[in-house]
């Protein structure tokens, strides 16, 4: 690992990107004021509403800090096209994208609002925000959802950027380390919120790794540093997750329920609300497979939902937003991981202390109890 790498993850928490408003700038300053390195989430923002909050962030911190970004979604396999290359048919998967929009017809109604356009677009602005990034360059940038072209991570690295892509396997790593990232994230299947995986494969749900496992594989894999993520709350966990060979931990959940996280008050309650006891993998809201808490509307829908990325996305968006305006819990997206009943409701900058006190405690038992066997 290089020295500036190094020096990255010196501390070894990192506060996970967020989307839909939860990782806000006064989130992620809070944390690398104590010394972790927060994640702005571009995903699902303009390139300019990104640009806004990476100044108003530098204008809170002076920090490291990263921004994450979701990769353009490919067009599905098979689309016909005609003789000028342009698509003739309907986009594949419409036809199942328009039966899931039939029933969630009832849930529009009850809103009193229309579904959203499924054909909202598929890349997220990523090339806009690409430029912001290489115009004015942060110290991190990651990626959700893929693997950047080795031009990019090059054009990136020679901004002055670190590097990172989520992978969900060791082959998907593997991906990561021959595009010329400088770091990989290790996803296991605990983690709250989408999984990061390269492609989307329906006949690969319910086969993801968990964590500790998947930091084992990747390791032997690749040699590039590994940042842990799944379902981590507590100190012990990430001493568990360093010892088996990761370099820092990213969490999400726990920082979900700081003050400063910009989740709707309804989310950050629901993580430990009684009503509220497991989480599941679904394609309800996005038509990709993501962790959150079961509730009317994942159980309802879940079991039908297409693999539709970012159509059921965009479809459902409306909903999402129309229920919590209604303050309705069934209905929202209630991304969580595994541990989310571990959930403290401490000040960001807090947690960091308390989490880096906890790993030093469980490093001294470890080794305590390593001297008197």
């Amino acid at each position: 690992m290089s020295s500036a790498l190094t020096d990255l993850f010196a501390h070894p928490i990192v506060q996970a990107p967020m989307a839909g408003g939860v990782s806000v700038p006064q989130l992620v300053s809070a944390v690398a004021e104590a010394g972790g390195l927060g994640f702005l989430a571009g995903g699902y923002k303009t390139a300019d509403g990104m640009y806004q909050e990476i100044k108003t962030l530098r204008g809170l911190t002076a920090r490291p800090f990263g921004v994450n970004l979701f990769m353009p979604q490919p067009e599905y396999p098979g689309a016909s096209t005609g003789s000028t290359g342009a698509a003739e048919a309907a986009p594949p998967y419409s036809a199942a994208v328009e039966v899931y929009a039939h029933q969630l017809a009832g849930e529009a109604s009850w809103y009193d609002i229309e579904l959203g356009d499924p054909d909202s677009g598929r890349d997220d602005g990523y090339d806009a925000k690409l430029a912001v990034l290489l115009d004015n360059p942060v110290p991190v940038v990651s990626f959700h959802f893929g693997v950047p072209s080795p031009e990019i991570l090059d054009s990136l690295r020679r901004a002055g950027t670190f590097t990172l892509v989520t992978a969900t396997t060791a082959e998907e790593a593997l991906a990561v380390e021959r595009a010329g990232a400088d770091a990989v994230i290790v996803q296991g299947v605990e983690a709250g919120g989408h999984q990061g995986t390269h492609r989307d494969n329906p006949e690969a749900d319910g086969a993801a790794i968990g964590l500790l496992s998947l930091v084992a594989q990747v390791r032997e894999t690749v040699n590039l540093p590994l940042v842990a993520a799944g379902g981590l709350m507590r100190g012990s966990q990430i001493a568990a997750v360093l010892a088996a060979g990761a370099s820092a931990a990213q969490l999400g959940t726990a920082f979900l329920a700081t003050p400063e996280s910009g989740a709707h008050a309804l989310h950050k309650q629901a993580l430990t609300n009684p009503l509220f006891v497991r989480t599941e993998l679904t394609r309800a809201f996005s038509g990709r497979p993501a962790r959150g808490l079961v509730n009317r509307f994942l159980r309802e829908h879940g079991p039908y939902a297409p693999a539709a990325y970012p159509e059921v996305h965009h479809l459902t968006s409306p909903l999402r937003k129309k229920a919590a305006a209604a303050g309705d819990a069934q209905g929202m997206a209630l991304w969580a991981g595994q541990g989310h009943r571990m959930a403290r409701e401490l000040p960001a900058a807090e947690l960091v202390r308390v989490l880096a006190d906890e790993i030093e405690v469980a490093r001294a038992a470890s080794l305590g109890g390593g001297a008197s066997s």
